[in-house]
């Protein structure tokens, strides 16, 4: 058996859409959390909802990660009653959202508060998506659809990287930035690792401790899967013995920060930030390694 380890949590409102693809293609995937994310000023974007865009002078939203989303339902579900006293409606604005994950996400939101349905992205409205996989897509993607003179509200997380507000800006986009969430290594991590490395065969993984405080870790035949450059970051130091798995990215930042930062093998890089590049991917690597 080939055994993939996915340094992200699982999806916890279904079947696991990176699961799922690579068990159908004969691997056995072993998800384990590495970040914690904790949600921050989330009453100033309360109020950003409530006031509306037309009042901000606002032509849409950049959301970054389903984070964003989240961030962006708790905001709503704060919102005292009556709701019917609030006039704003950002259906009328488009939200430019990176990948498919993202854009799934905003585009149920409308679904998850049937009363505040004009607080949330029409379905249509939600653009970018799989034809922007990456930050730097996403802005060309905005530019494309003509950005001179527009504003938009910018919703980051507390590691986000300047290629995207550097691109619009050039391009005579402003950006209303917010930081609406933040991210720390999982407290549980270790056992976490170590429950999902229990669940292969006897004598198929195994992890122990190395020296000090680091964990060694062994797959048959494994992958390590890194999704963004903040769990490589924290995870990497804690692991020894990397170096004998096969090592798969989600995209291109994580990609460089491995390599440059990290000093880190990268074996295979998504073409796209889906489950099906992702494991496609893969694939194509283990059977040139065959052939």
């Amino acid at each position: 058996m080939k055994y993939v380890l996915l340094l992200r949590a699982p999806a916890d409102d279904g079947p696991d859409r990176y699961e799922a693809a690579f068990e159908e293609r004969g691997y056995v995937p072993l998800s384990v959390p590495v970040l914690e994310t904790v949600l921050v000023h989330a009453d100033v974007l309360r109020d950003k909802i409530v006031r509306g865009p037309d009042v901000q002078g606002l032509s849409g939203v950049i959301m970054t990660s389903k984070r964003s989303v989240e961030a962006w339902c708790d905001a709503i579900r704060s919102i005292p009653p009556p709701i019917q006293g609030v006039s704003s409606d950002w259906r009328t604005v488009p939200f430019y959202v990176v990948g498919e994950a993202t854009a799934a996400a905003a585009s149920q939101v409308h679904t998850a508060f049937p009363s505040m349905a004009h607080l949330a992205p029409l379905v249509h409205q939600v653009r970018g998506g799989a034809e922007a996989g990456t930050a730097e897509r996403l802005a060309r993607f905005i530019l494309e659809e003509g950005g001179e003179g527009r504003r938009l509200l910018y919703l980051t997380g507390d590691k986000n990287r300047e290629t995207l507000p550097e691109m619009l800006s050039a391009g005579g986009v402003a950006l209303e930035t917010l930081e609406v969430y933040g991210t720390t290594g999982s407290s549980t991590f270790r056992e976490d690792l170590r429950a999902a490395l229990a669940r292969a065969p006897a004598g198929e993984s195994h992890m122990h401790a190395g020296d000090g405080a680091r964990l060694i870790i062994s797959l048959a035949d494994g992958w390590v899967v890194y999704f963004a450059p903040s769990a490589a970051a924290f995870v990497t130091p804690m692991l020894s013995e990397v170096d004998a798995l096969s090592v798969a990215v989600i995209g291109p930042t994580t990609a460089s920060f491995l390599r440059d930062t990290l000093k880190m093998r990268v074996d295979v890089v998504a073409s796209k930030p889906t489950p099906d590049a992702l494991s496609r991917a893969v694939v194509a690597f283990d059977d040139a390694r065959i052939a």
